[in-house]
């Protein structure tokens, strides 16, 4: 099994509409998800066909293979690779990832130092449930300088660097067009609309009197079972890189992309962030018993603790019905496992999806989907079972239309262990 790493050099306005069910306003996502990516180079493939590099149809269904067979390529969501420094712009080369929904921020300041900071309230919520104690975080930033303490939910893509956590977000805007009527070569009536788009471009140097602007650039990863297929994919976009077309509007000029893959690192010992994990719940508890006093009965006494933190949407379901929450049924069901384990906390949220098929000419199904960040707090007695399980649940996500970027998971993300008084 291999990971694929693309990167996606935006050279033209991305049109990535998403429009909510009974809604007459449409928004523009923030990220490139990948059934976009999946059906771009998907439909590349097939009209190269007979060219070099680009036989995956052909040699006993190699096509079918990557996109359509039991184990299709898992093609994740795209997410913006440049970083905010202060008032400078930076590409990074590691990870991006999705703050937990438990991440909270001050209302008055919120984001990442300089500003009030962000720290994550998962630990300490867990604790204060076994004290049966309210909890109710406030920033500590906002009462060294005498203004409002409270706290919200802070959502953003990170990144973090030596120690240092950097925002990731990418900015759009409108274009607006109007028919021409070609008899007068005057504007048509009727005929105005506005496309919402994702800037193609960012000022690498906002402080000097002559911007600089780059071209903005997504990362990705494309998970591919079969090595000899993978090795394929890789020289096939690395040949093809400059041909692709994203989202919608590709006529007029837009969507326009430079996508090169290499592979990419595997995916760190999970193993090691569990234990490390185990270890902040054990140390926290230190500073409650302080507080309060030691429990009668240990909670932690022969468990082990582990999150799923979701890295993209995800379509769940259980007894035939949609949900946002991962019982410990489906759990096991997703990992193969029939061990009693306890699902303590569950943070989540849902919104809707749809899209369309371009293949079929038609619009996907609208989904209700649970959003990316949902945190989802388990324990287990016998965590040596769960560790091969887990990791495959990381490489392949969980849920339904996982090959399209949806359901995909981390394990004990490391921002869990970030508290309040270490707000970063």
């Amino acid at each position: 099994m291999k990971r694929i790493e693309l990167n996606i050099k935006v050279r033209s306005p991305l049109a990535l509409g998403t429009q909510k069910p009974g809604g007459s306003v449409n928004e523009v996502e923030k990220y490139i998800p990948g059934a976009v990516l999946r059906g771009a180079i998907a439909s590349q493939i097939l009209q190269q066909s007979g060219q070099q590099f680009a036989n995956l149809e052909q040699n006993g269904g190699e096509f079918q293979t990557l996109f359509l067979g039991d184990n299709p390529a898992i093609f994740q969501n795209a997410y913006p690779a440049i970083a905010k420094d202060g008032d400078e712009y930076k590409f990074v080369t590691h990870d991006i990832k999705v703050l937990p929904a438990t991440a909270v921020s001050s209302k008055t300041n919120p984001g990442f130092k300089p500003k009030h900071g962000v720290f994550d309230t998962l630990i300490d919520w867990f604790w204060s449930k076994q004290y049966h104690q309210p909890y109710d975080p406030s920033s500590l930033e906002a009462l060294k300088e005498k203004t409002d303490a409270r706290v919200e939910t802070y959502s953003s893509f990170y990144s973090q660097e030596n120690g240092k956590y950097y925002s990731h977000s990418a900015s759009s805007r409108f274009l607006t067009r109007v028919g021409i009527n070609r008899r007068r070569a005057t504007a048509a009536e009727d005929i105005l609309n506005s496309i919402a788009v994702l800037n193609e471009s960012f000022p690498k140097n906002t402080k000097s009197s002559v911007v600089e602007w780059e071209d903005f650039v997504y990362r990705s990863y494309v998970v591919v079972e079969n090595d000899i297929l993978a090795d394929k994919l890789i020289e096939f976009i690395n040949h093809n890189f400059q041909i692709f077309r994203l989202g919608g509007s590709i006529s007029r000029g837009l969507g326009k992309v430079e996508i090169t893959a290499k592979n990419g690192q595997n995916i760190d010992n999970i193993s090691h962030r569990i234990d490390n994990f185990n270890q902040a719940i054990k140390n926290r508890w230190q500073d409650w018993i302080e507080a309060f006093a030691e429990l009668e009965n240990n909670p932690l006494k022969n468990k082990t603790y582990f999150t799923l933190d979701l890295q993209s949407d995800a379509i769940l379901t259980e007894d035939w019905r949609r949900t946002t929450v991962i019982s410990e049924d489906m759990l096991k069901e997703f990992a193969g496992i029939d061990e009693n384990i306890e699902l303590h906390v569950a943070y989540s949220s849902y919104d809707y999806r749809s899209g369309w098929n371009a293949a079929w000419g038609l619009m996907k199904d609208v989904e209700l989907v649970t959003n990316q960040g949902a945190v989802y707090l388990f324990s287990t007695t016998q965590p040596a079972l769960w560790l091969e399980a887990l990791a495959k649940l990381e490489r392949c996500g969980i849920g339904d239309r996982t090959c399209e970027g949806f359901g995909q998971v981390q394990v004990c993300n490391e921002f869990h262990q970030v508290f309040r008084e270490n707000a970063v």
